[in-house]
């Protein structure tokens, strides 16, 4: 076989420039019909399509071997195609959603969740998929907060590396793994108003300490492919920003693999304007350093011009093309263009007893318990009847958004999870309204049900579609008739719990008044229901943490528990005097704090101790704390661990996740946490522009959550 190099040399410009185009597989399912329809307008060839370089969003191993094997009969270099899609939390298994994934705290079990996705993937023909999406989010007003797993970049960078391990592990060569793409680079969850696709604007130093560090997480872990962001920064949007994309990304992080834009954002760098026309969009875009550009055809088609007029240096191109085509020879294509594809074998593993069973306990861990008055969970339902009343009382779309080849049917619904628990004629179940509609006739007919009742589970929430990729809301309240339907069932005077289906934390208030328990469900899946009729009825407790601040209202948004001080810090919640920063008709806190969730038993935190109130570059220090289970029944907590940094060259936040380590303890047990904090966890983006860290004193903060939690000082000495 010829070296990459020799295969490039070999190459004319117009094939090179095909390499670095992708398409989506519709384009190859009937080649004539593409090249005669949507093509023949932009004067591309059935040989261009024969040059391609990767395809999108085609999966299936029968289809991925057919359109591959047309291709390679007529690819000239022997070059095969790369099938890339989006392989978010799951492929025909399907687990919760990205962010509910992220409420487990636990990195491990996730990486089990990307091996099965990645297993399932590459059985049906998928050689890359565009996961993990890392970008830290503080506004639930962004539909796309649902592929994230949170707020702080500490924890987003830990389960960025475990999504590229679970991908990626044991090399590509081997069966059962894909190649990951880390998106999107950068900063995208910040867009303003929560709007998807809008403006972000961030000073450096917010930038590299808070939204910088998953990326580069995922970089270090090894992942293969880079996809720019739809956003500016500094106004200049992602796909043309060079110090992005050149400075920081490749020589700073010495990433070596494949940048990709996404969909057609090459071309919108007209509208966002920075560029007068197509042509001057491609110019812009290889300069930055694109490699491929997705569902547009600048390169193509403007390319061979702008090198004739050398704007652009042939080996630019060259460049990006022996990156393409070292991923493709990393994946084994040129050996084996159909890699691991096999109808058979998917047949078997796809949606299997086993990833089910994963899928079930990715599902378990995810759920947070955020009320539980008077221990009304978890429910005893022996001589009790149960009311099952609202719109996911049945429904099978609680897979979430992103769900590749998941299948609604093949979702277990939350009737279906109960059911199969309780004796039956123990469970009554009515619809009560729509997710955003609803009859007077429902709603009577569902009161006539919670009558009936000893306990209510209001099943409610968001519709999948009401969340994801431009899926943005002003609005964070249940949608439709919901809180009408839970009032007037809370006025019977009923035990009444709340079980939440949503892509992102929504505004509770009115929930809250109006239920005994919330049980935060997410999109949980396809074992979904399974997961949280187990919760419910106490055969598995619940441990999950939320990544994200549950907001007061919508008009405090963005709330995140890193934040700055301020100048005038308001000193409590009860405080009457207005100069200070603060709402004269809202809290400041949010309703449900970053690290919150509820278990089946209480926790009592003591004794914090630290073995060396001295810190310096060469000598850790330990802080611990003793943690007892003060209730009736064996519980997961989950001890988190924030430092504060008092003063510095710039303000810093009043807190940030260092460490988390979770227990199990039996009743009336305890055992004592320790975490170990070295200098280098201290280290931020200083005012001279340096990575370091600052001499001072500093706070050290153990407990349940970002509320509530043991402090004590220690001071760094260099």
């Amino acid at each position: 076989m010829l070296s990459l190099k020799e295969i490039v040399k070999n190459m004319t410009l117009r094939e090179k420039l095909a390499q670095m185009t992708q398409l989506t597989g519709s384009f190859f399912e009937d080649v004539d019909s593409a090249v005669t329809g949507p093509l023949s307008e932009m004067n591309i060839s059935k040989q261009d399509l024969y040059s391609i370089g990767s395809v999108l969003g085609t999966s299936g191993a029968k289809q991925v071997i057919e359109i591959q094997k047309n291709y390679m009969k007529n690819n000239r270099h022997g070059i095969p195609l790369i099938f890339m899609a989006d392989v978010i939390h799951g492929y025909r298994t399907i687990f919760p959603i990205p962010l509910a994934m992220g409420c487990t705290w636990d990195p491990e079990l996730v990486e089990q969740a990307a091996s099965v996705a990645a297993k399932e993937a590459c059985v049906a023909g998928i050689h890359v998929t565009f996961s993990p999406m890392v970008d830290l989010v503080r506004d639930p007003r962004w539909g796309r907060v649902m592929e994230t797993t949170g707020e702080d970049p500490y924890l987003n960078s830990l389960f960025a590396r475990a999504f590229v391990r679970g991908y990626q592990k044991g090399g590509l060569n081997q069966f059962g793994t894909v190649a990951s793409c880390v998106k999107h680079f950068a900063g995208y969850g910040g867009a303003e108003g929560g709007r998807d696709y809008n403006t972000v604007e961030l000073s450096p130093s917010t930038l590299r300490d808070q939204y910088l560090p998953a990326y580069k997480a995922a970089v270090e872990e090894g992942c293969e492919m880079v996809m720019t962001s739809f956003n500016t920064l500094d106004g200049v949007p992602s796909t043309c920003n060079k110090w992005l994309l050149r400075d920081l990304l490749r020589k700073e992080w010495g990433f070596k693999g494949v940048v990709i834009s996404d969909w057609d954002a090459v071309r919108e760098l007209i509208p966002h304007g920075v560029a007068e026309n197509e042509e001057e969009a491609a110019l812009k875009a290889i300069l930055a350093g694109v490699d491929i550009e997705m569902m547009s055809l600048t390169y193509l088609t403007c390319v061979e011009k702008l090198i004739a007029e050398g704007k652009i240096s042939e080996q630019l191109i060259d460049e990006a093309v022996e990156r393409i085509l070292e991923l493709k020879q990393k994946l084994g294509l040129f050996n084996n263009p159909y890699r691991f594809a096999d109808p058979e074998k998917e047949e078997k593993l796809l949606l299997c007893e086993e990833h089910r069973r994963l899928a079930y306990e990715v599902a378990v861990a995810s759920l947070v318990l955020l009320k539980n008055d008077d221990e009304i969970l978890p429910l005893d339902v022996k001589g009790k009847k149960i009311g099952l009343i609202g719109p996911y009382a049945e429904a099978n779309h609680i897979l979430g958004g992103w769900s590749c080849e998941g299948r609604n049917e093949e979702a277990i619904t939350l009737r279906q999870g109960l059911e199969a628990l309780v004796p039956p004629d123990t469970l009554l179940v009515a619809t009560g309204c729509g997710i955003e509609d609803g009859t007077d006739e429902q709603l009577i007919e569902a009161l006539k049900v919670a009558q009936q009742c000893d306990v209510i589970i209001m099943a409610l929430g968001e519709h999948p579609d009401m969340s994801g990729e431009a899926g943005s809301r002003a609005f964070l309240t249940l949608p439709g008739r919901q809180q009408e339907l839970l009032e007037a069932v809370y006025a019977l005077g009923k035990k009444v719990v709340v079980v939440l289906f949503n892509g992102r934390p929504l505004d509770l208030r009115d929930v809250v008044k109006h239920s005994h328990a919330i049980l935060e469900a997410w999109f949980p899946g396809t074992e979904g229901g399974s997961a949280i009729a187990s919760v419910l009825l106490g055969l598995r407790s619940p441990s999950g943490r939320l990544t994200m601040s549950f907001p007061y209202c919508t008009g405090q948004i963005p709330v995140y528990y890193n934040q700055l001080n301020t100048g005038r810090p308001k000193p409590s919640e009860d405080c009457t005097d207005r100069f200070y920063s603060m709402y004269l008709d809202i809290p400041n806190a949010p309703l449900f704090p970053f690290g919150y969730g509820l278990t089946y038993t209480t926790f009592e935190y003591s004794n914090i101790e630290i073995d060396n109130n001295i810190l310096t570059p060469d000598n850790a220090i330990n802080v611990s704390v003793t943690v007892k289970n003060t209730g009736r029944r064996p519980g997961v907590e989950t001890v988190q661990l924030y430092i504060r940094d008092l003063v510095g060259s710039r303000s810093r936040p009043i807190m940030e996740l260092k460490g988390f380590k979770k227990v199990k303890l039996e009743p009336g047990e305890s055992c004592k946490v320790t975490f170990t904090i070295t200098e280098d966890m201290l280290r931020f983006t200083t005012l001279d522009g340096t990575f370091d860290s600052e001499p001072g004193k500093f706070i050290a903060m153990v407990g349940k959550n970002s509320k509530d939690y043991l402090s004590i000082e220690f001071s760094l000495v260099k």
